[in-house]
């Protein structure tokens, strides 16, 4: 992500095919990841989070429409490495591209603001850019399946939901995170790399309890939730959610835990039921934080400023000029 900020000094034509080659490559390598985890349904074979819908409408919003092309290559780099290149394939690449990009058109049209700061960022990007754009890509994907003879028409929707479920969810888990990055500090007090620490620690141990023990425990991990995005916020409480999932995400598939001895219908179900919640409150909740937070902070500057001019005007001296 750093280095496509980067290129943005170079000469255009330069800018332009590095920021493309910069795109696909990270477009890759989340696909590559998403496809360590698969599940089967309806003998079509899907990703229960797919990270790469994630990195395309970061990317959008980060640095615009210029991007496409390197979602675009990103897409076929990723379908070339699973499967040989057929006509069928333009299909998939156009709703792979579309949705990224109606996700991000809508959320501009919303004055979404990609620092998170408010609750109604938080909730445009998870109802606009995730469950509504990834509609696209759900429904040309799946429709292409039947239409190409792959997946028989009574299984579309079963396939289209687990499709639908899984590039939205990495819209919600992956998203915030890329964004929040460029503006990333390090904790500058002593005090909150400890709490930091503890958090992690705790957070290494109840995470895989939660999710790989037989009795269902995944209710645990929402109180770490709750004080991730207490003591630091969006970066805290999405870290945890990524962390929750993805031990959620080999549970499932390597069927331990709670989700032994289900179908593969039950599994998807359990598994994007508390993907779902879990992000969204990760998500919303940190939005709410931060809003207040900030609205805390204007009042305290306005009484500050108040102050001062009461205290000019005893002095009998003019309030000083606010910008």
């Amino acid at each position: 992500m750093a280095a496509v900020v980067g290129i943005r000094a170079w000469p255009r034509p330069v800018a332009l095919a590095v920021q493309t080659l910069a795109v696909a490559g990270l477009y890759y390598a989340a696909g590559r990841l998403g496809l360590m985890r698969q599940l089967t349904v309806e003998e079509a074979v899907v990703t229960p989070i797919w990270p790469p819908t994630g990195v395309a409408v970061a990317c959008l919003l980060l640095f615009g429409m210029g991007c496409v092309p390197g979602i675009t290559l990103g897409a076929l780099l990723v379908i070339m490495s699973i499967a040989p290149v057929q006509p069928a394939v333009v299909t998939t690449l156009f709703g792979n591209t579309a949705a990224p990009v109606c996700a991000c058109l809508m959320l501009r049209r919303v004055g979404f603001r990609t620092d998170l700061s408010r609750l109604r960022d938080g909730a445009a990007l998870v109802f606009l850019g995730a469950l509504t754009g990834m509609l696209v890509s759900a429904t040309i994907g799946a429709g292409s399946l039947v239409l190409t003879g792959k997946l028989a028409a009574q299984g579309f929707w079963s396939v289209w939901l687990a499709w639908w479920v899984g590039d939205a969810m990495g819209v919600v888990i992956l998203t915030p995170l890329l964004l929040l990055l460029p503006r990333a500090r390090l904790p500058s007090r002593g005090a909150r790399w400890t709490q930091a620490a503890v958090l992690a620690l705790i957070a290494c141990v109840l995470v895989p309890l939660a999710t790989h023990s037989s009795v269902s425990l995944l209710f645990l991990v929402y109180p770490l939730l709750v004080w991730a995005a207490l003591s630091f916020q969006l970066p805290g409480s999405m870290l945890c959610a990524l962390a929750a999932s993805v031990a959620a995400t080999v549970a499932a598939t390597d069927r331990v835990g709670s989700f032994e001895r289900l179908t593969d219908v039950e599994v998807m179900v359990k598994l994007q039921a508390f993907n779902g919640t879990m992000a969204l409150t990760a998500l919303l909740l940190s939005a709410v934080i931060t809003e207040q937070r900030n609205t805390r902070r204007s009042v305290e500057r306005a009484c500050q400023e108040l102050v001062e001019v009461l205290e000019h005007m005893t002095a009998g001296e003019s309030p000083p000029k606010r910008p």
